[in-house]
């Protein structure tokens, strides 16, 4: 009996290897300078595409990309219609429908203001914004971490929140002065400001707002274990090989 259950479980792990190795993942994307996008040759690059791509590579397994929204891609890795995520922060809500590879990078978001006026906003913790008559631009379906998430849910705080598809509605949103600061991530907004010419236009609001870890995000619906941990295998080869820490030093260097 023992025999029967020991070679049982061998057919099912190998068949959950094995399905890992032949199947070909669907991986959304979606337009983030300078982590994910097309550069003048139209091939898909950036921070996050280039240690993705090394994972996966050491992973030995198959993607196929596709561009969307950063919302929607969120609700097909929900139902399984996407595989994969990249770039994805952690959080308890997506956790009941998606896995989390280790950490592969940090995150930081700053609240970016016009040049000039960080002392005239005075906010000195986030949940200040709730009480103040300052407006602030986030673009939506990202997250900005639990103190942010908390305080959305709440009539005052969200009032001072404008909701936008992108970063070059906020920043123009902010040159016009319509809303007074922007939450983004300190190396897409100098990358964005090289590209536009805009690099004495803003400054970094003292404000903490959020500081944390960096995942690949595997859906539950339409992938196993089994892939997630090949996944780790490969993130924590690259680390120990220095591979991943090239790979930021690269992209970090060029946008500086």
């Amino acid at each position: 009996m023992k025999k029967y259950l020991i070679f049982a479980l061998v057919l099912t792990f190998n068949g959950s290897a094995n399905e890992a190795l032949s199947r070909d993942y669907a991986v959304g994307w979606e337009l983030w300078y300078p982590y994910q996008y097309h550069n003048k040759q139209q091939k898909l690059v950036g921070l996050d595409f280039d240690i993705f791509n090394a994972i996966i590579k050491e992973s030995d397994l198959k993607v196929t990309f596709t561009e969307l929204p950063w919302k929607r891609h969120l609700q097909y890795i929900k139902t399984g219609r996407i595989d994969m995520a990249m770039g994805a922060s952690h959080s308890t809500e997506r956790e009941e429908t998606a896995y989390f590879s280790k950490p592969y990078r940090f995150e930081k978001v700053n609240l970016f203001v016009k040049k000039g006026t960080v002392q005239k906003i005075k906010l000195k913790k986030l949940s200040d914004l709730s009480s103040a008559n300052y407006m602030i631009g986030v673009e939506g379906g990202y997250y900005y971490g639990k103190e942010y998430q908390k305080l959305i849910t709440t009539k005052a705080f969200y009032s001072q929140i404008n909701h936008v598809i992108d970063l070059e509605q906020n920043v123009a949103l902010l040159l016009k002065g319509h809303i007074d600061g922007v939450l983004v991530d300190p190396v897409t907004m100098k990358a964005f400001s090289e590209k536009y010419s805009l690099q004495d236009e803003f400054e970094i609001h003292p404000l903490e707002i959020y500081q944390d870890t960096i995942h690949i995000m595997i859906s539950r619906q339409s992938c196993t274990i089994e892939t997630l941990n090949r996944i780790n295998v490969a993130i924590t080869t690259l680390e120990k090989n220095g591979e991943i820490a090239k790979i930021i030093a690269r992209w970090t260097a060029v946008h500086k």
